[in-house]
């Protein structure tokens, strides 16, 4: 039986999973000497994100090997795979339809038997559903930040300006006007070019004192809508 390798790290990736390209890579050829199987070609991905399957030519070689040559594609990890659930089934299809199989080595999943196919897609679900609960967790605490009037980038949102601990935002009066006004417009019917158009008629500058866009305006609407309120007047 014929074996194609695969690994890949991420910037991040090798830190937090403490496991590098070479030892992926003598984990699968240990894989395949245990088990008899010719490794016929080993593909790495250095330094990408495992976010999209589409953009990494290491796995795009690899997954196209594996199919040729109706081998076994050895990974040592389904994170190393693929980060979504889409695309991890979408990888085991296509090996599948090819007559090719998926082990991988960390889950010891083997999609030539009924049963690892079926784990399989069990484990890429669950994978998904843990990063999805990570970013609700990140945006519940961003969004509460954002609340408590706290900078949580290194952009300065319109309407503010950093306050001197570096860390508050506290509030500009023209730039709240500003925004008032953005407000006020919007729920006059006014669509964002227009808004953007009335903007600069007035001679409101931007943050960056730019030419207004709708896409900034729609922005600024976003932003306001979810986080912070416009304050309903400032002295000035």
């Amino acid at each position: 039986m014929k074996a194609i390798g695969y690994a890949r790290v991420s910037t991040d990736g090798q830190v937090t999973d403490g496991v590098s390209l070479d030892s992926q890579q003598a984990k699968i050829r240990a894989w395949c000497e245990v088990n008899s199987c010719e490794l016929v070609g080993l593909h790495v991905d250095a330094g990408l994100s495992g976010c999209r399957s589409d953009n990494r030519p290491g796995l795009q070689e690899a997954l196209s090997m594996a199919c040729k040559h109706k081998a076994v594609l050895v990974v040592y990890g389904l994170s190393r795979l693929a980060r979504s659930t889409k695309d991890a089934i979408l990888i085991s299809e296509r090996l599948a339809r090819s007559g090719a199989d998926l082990v991988s080595l960390s889950e010891r999943i083997d999609t030539t038997t009924a049963a690892g196919k079926m784990v399989f897609r069990m484990l890429a679900v669950l994978a998904e559903f843990e990063r999805d609960q990570i970013a609700e967790r990140t945006k519940s605490a961003l969004g509460h930040l954002r609340i408590q009037g706290k900078r949580i980038s290194g952009r300065i949102p319109f309407g503010y300006d950093l306050a001197p601990d570096g860390e508050t935002l506290m509030l500009n009066t023209r730039e709240q006007a500003g925004l008032r006004l953005i407000q006020t417009l919007k729920k006059k019917g006014l669509g964002c070019r227009r808004i953007a158009a009335q903007l600069t008629t007035r001679r409101i500058s931007s943050k960056t004192g730019a030419p207004w866009s709708p896409q900034a305006v729609g922005s600024i609407l976003r932003r306001e809508r979810i986080s912070r309120p416009i304050a309903p007047h400032v002295a000035a």
